[in-house]
């Protein structure tokens, strides 16, 4: 049962998939071994975290005895609800993976049937608790019906209708499943200072899941192209929200990396306003309005004190503090190093961030959702603090950890922000300083048309002074900074389709030290793709717009999963996973694509007072 480090080596991000409950998620490999699994939150220390080791870091493997069993794998439609089915010579057998909702005194369970669908089959199931990031061993102790396993704060119970044994610091069974049986495996998190919780039925846990998920998904409006994957990409973001708050993590993983064998390893299991954000809008667009408030009432909460000290991203629960630190101890995902949990760039300065806050409040009030004039307070408070910060340098949407710079697409963001508040407040009749406002918009605006655009290379470029392009510029058109025919904004396109799309997926921007002191080397970024087909569609280029989103779509896994990144050449995605800045952009642009736009209806908002450029 034990694998070979070749073979655990040779894994890809995407050959796994994910299951979770909105407080914490798993990813399960093809082969049915759990290799990711936080608990009891999200961004908890992994009780599993042989995706960034090997299985000594904690792995929960559950597979056909035969190694040359056959595998296929599916969720049941409309739910988190993963199947992965064995097939042999002698029968077949499917195992069923999922996460109830919490129950009393929230216990965190993870549920794992294998149901003998035909003949009969043999399985074997290795289990190796580690807590603290593989770093714990923990205190096993057995009993009748399964075990409990306790490090510290946190204890977990495995229950099981097979014989357990203990042995080498695994806990192992070998079975037989027939056509017709069932065999049952529940864990069950828990606080290490409170008893046992009780073990409730599986069988009616899976029904009731499967009727959750059902109820929810019945909500979307979506009927155009692609149904099936827009679903599955709402269900996945619904996957990373944090049913407690209502925050939005950008990808339930760390370390995952952009680069294989690189440094470019993040931790992406925190709540990124920007991320949140774009998740609302394809919530809303979708008809998933209670999200869309849980999400409104998150960001008041986090960004409630001194606009100055507005971060990028916040803890779950609004925390602050995400300090960063190594773990020399973890070998990394193929190799990948350092792995790293928390992040650093809590601490930078994104000025986007303001557009970002106010336009999704905008957003929401324009689709219909209630709160904006209970932001007000806020939101005025935050515009004048960006009046008098907007000229300065930044670390920008990608975040470099390179020098602050005067970052084009910053300031266009800065742009949204004025521009969403007085339009805020002319429709709402609340009280505001226009004048002023629209004073500062007209000069952000000029700005970005004479400092971030250059001449020589007929492009709007990264940053001020600068001659690198940038894709986070596609969305020039879909806030409605220009319009979409606009021959700079055009000549733009065309620069970045010559080069950042070497290989027909767009790059974010071209890696260089002295820009983001990082070595160079990455795959290309998905976000920045559905923009470019949804800036295509805007320009009347249909044929083209759904020739990209195909491929595109390519690129997701046979989950229809997406991580942050693709490689092209390598074929294998990379980054964060399942990321939702990516699953966004699908969602978004299939909207686009069936003419029902989301990004057409941020460009086209309001009638403008003023021309624009």
């Amino acid at each position: 049962m034990d694998e070979q480090p070749t073979e655990r080596r040779n894994r890809r991000i995407e050959d796994y998939g994910l299951i979770g409950n909105n407080h914490t998620a798993a990813l399960v490999h093809r082969c049915g071994d759990i290799d990711w699994l936080c608990l009891p939150k999200f961004d908890s220390p992994a009780i599993f975290a042989a995706l960034l080791g090997d299985e000594d870091n904690g792995c929960w493997s559950l597979r056909a005895s035969d190694p040359k069993a056959k595998v296929t794998r599916r969720y049941r439609a409309g739910t988190a609800i993963l199947e992965t089915t064995f097939t042999t010579r002698g029968g077949a057998a499917t195992v069923i993976d999922f996460m109830p909702t919490p129950g009393v005194g929230g216990a965190i369970e993870l549920v794992r049937l294998v149901r003998g669908d035909r003949g009969a089959i043999d399985f074997e199931t290795a289990i190796r608790f580690r807590f603290d990031y593989g770093q714990q061993l923990p205190w096993v102790r057995a009993n009748p019906v399964g075990l409990t396993a306790v490090a510290g704060p946190d204890a977990v119970r495995l229950v099981s209708t097979v014989p357990l044994t203990n042995k080498d610091f695994a806990t192992r069974s070998t079975f037989r499943v027939r056509a017709g049986e069932t065999v049952d495996f529940s864990l069950i998190w828990y606080a290490s200072h409170l008893p046992p919780p009780d073990c409730r039925a599986p069988e009616p846990l899976l029904a009731q899941t499967q009727s959750e998920w059902a109820g929810w998904i019945a909500s979307s409006n979506y009927d155009g192209p692609h149904r099936e994957l827009v679903e599955r990409s709402l269900i996945t973001l619904k996957l990373l929200t944090y049913q407690p708050t209502g925050g939005i993590v950008a990808a339930p993983t760390t370390s995952l990396p952009e680069q294989i064998g690189g440094p470019r390893n993040w931790d992406y299991r925190y709540c990124w306003v920007r991320d949140a954000t774009l998740s609302l809008y394809a919530f809303l667009s979708s008809g998933f309005h209670a999200e869309a408030e849980a999400w409104r009432r998150w960001v008041m909460r986090a960004a409630a004190g001194s606009p100055q000290d507005l971060q990028i991203m916040y803890g779950l629960h609004g925390e602050r503090r995400l300090w960063e630190y190594e773990i020399p101890r973890l070998a990394g995902f193929a190799q990948s190093r350092p792995v790293r949990i928390g992040n650093q760039a809590h601490e930078q300065r994104q000025l986007d961030i303001y557009g970002e806050l106010i336009g999704g409040i905008f957003a929401s009030h324009r689709m219909g959702a209630n709160g904006a004039q209970e932001a007000w307070p806020l939101l005025c408070v935050a515009v004048d603090f960006l009046e008098s910060i907007w000229r300065e340098p930044d670390n920008g949407i990608w975040e470099v950890r390179g020098p602050r710079r005067h970052f084009t697409h910053s300031k266009l963001m800065a742009w949204v922000a004025f521009d969403r508040a007085i339009a805020l407040a002319e429709q709402l009749s609340l009280k505001a300083p226009l004048d002023r406002w629209r004073n500062t918009r007209k000069a952000v605006h000029a700005e970005i048309c004479e400092r971030g655009w250059n001449p020589k290379r007929k492009a709007f470029v990264q940053y001020y002074g600068g001659d690198t392009l940038d894709a986070a510029l596609l969305i020039m058109p879909l806030t409605g900074f220009l319009p979409v025919d606009d021959p700079r904004l055009q000549s733009t396109i065309r620069a970045i389709e010559r080069e950042l799309m070497p290989d027909g997926l767009v790059q974010r921007y071209t890696p260089a030290p002295h820009v983001d002191g990082l070595p160079p080397g990455e795959g290309a970024f998905l976000a920045c793709s559905f923009w470019l087909c949804d800036v295509y569609k805007l320009s009347g280029r249909a044929r083209k717009a759904a020739a990209l989103f195909k491929k595109l779509l390519g690129a997701a896994n046979d989950l229809g999963l997406f991580a942050e990144e693709y490689d092209p050449r390598a074929k294998r995605q990379l980054g964060n996973f399942p990321q939702a800045f990516s699953h966004v952009g699908l969602i978004n642009s299939a909207h686009i694509l069936a003419g029902r736009t989301v990004g057409a209806m941020r460009r086209a908002e309001r009638e403008r007072d003023e021309p624009l450029g």
